[in-house]
């Protein structure tokens, strides 16, 4: 699903990310941990195509076959659009819509009929126990509610691939248990392959491999 190679990552002279090499199976779920300044967050973004490597001769990088490595920025939205989900920390819902429309959105961005949207929208917030919740705003939703939207939001356009920022790190002990369980219910019913960067032990030790950042690297 993922093949990453020699990926580095440098912001003026801060040398972030030291050559990493990275090879993900489809349908697994991996874990990165480390500390805070190791280089977890932004492997997570070039991974998910959210920013970019720096280039050079030795590094690729593939995602479901693709190597999207010399993809154009239009290219690039278009396949993550299509090809990958993403849950945050902090939601990144936008409070003037509602959960169903939230959820929505990357469905209209790819252009599918908006009836079948609507549907799948449906089908997935009923899935995550929020059939009550389709017409509340962020704002008239639990951080747990909230989070699941962006799970339902994440899944829309079947994504075989799933990227996760501390998905936990904003939630109470009870709600991030659920949301952890989710993720291995949603493997098991959709054969995703999920990301996750979390500084939770409990979660990290669950996935089916845990991999640990140091300087810049995965050791």
């Amino acid at each position: 699903m993922i093949q990453a190679k020699n990926i580095n990552k440098y912001y003026d002279n801060l040398h972030v990310l030291k050559g990493v090499n990275l090879h993900i199976k489809k349908g697994e779920i991996v874990s990165i941990v480390g500390a805070s300044g190791a280089g977890k967050t932004t492997l997570l973004q070039i991974l998910g195509t959210l920013d970019n490597i720096d280039k050079a001769d030795n590094s690729d990088l593939i995602i479901n076959n693709e190597n999207v490595k010399s993809f154009s920025e239009k290219e690039l939205a278009k396949f993550r659009n299509e090809h990958i989900g993403f849950i945050f920390q902090f939601h990144q819902l936008l409070p003037e819509f509602t959960a169903l429309e939230n959820v929505s959105i990357p469905g209209f961005i790819k252009g599918t009929k908006k009836n079948e949207v609507t549907i799948k929208a449906k089908k997935l917030l009923d899935f995550l126990g929020l059939s009550h919740r389709y017409n509340h705003k962020p704002s008239e939703l639990s951080g747990g509610e909230q989070q699941r939207v962006a799970v339902a939001r994440a899944l829309i356009n079947d994504p075989k691939l799933i990227f996760a920022d501390e998905p936990s790190g904003n939630l109470d002990s009870e709600s991030a248990e659920n949301l952890h369980n989710l993720f291995f219910k949603l493997r098991d019913e959709f054969g995703q392959t999920f990301v996750i960067v979390t500084h939770n032990e409990e979660l990290a030790n669950l996935a089916d491999r845990k991999l640990t950042m140091v300087d810049g690297n995965i050791v």
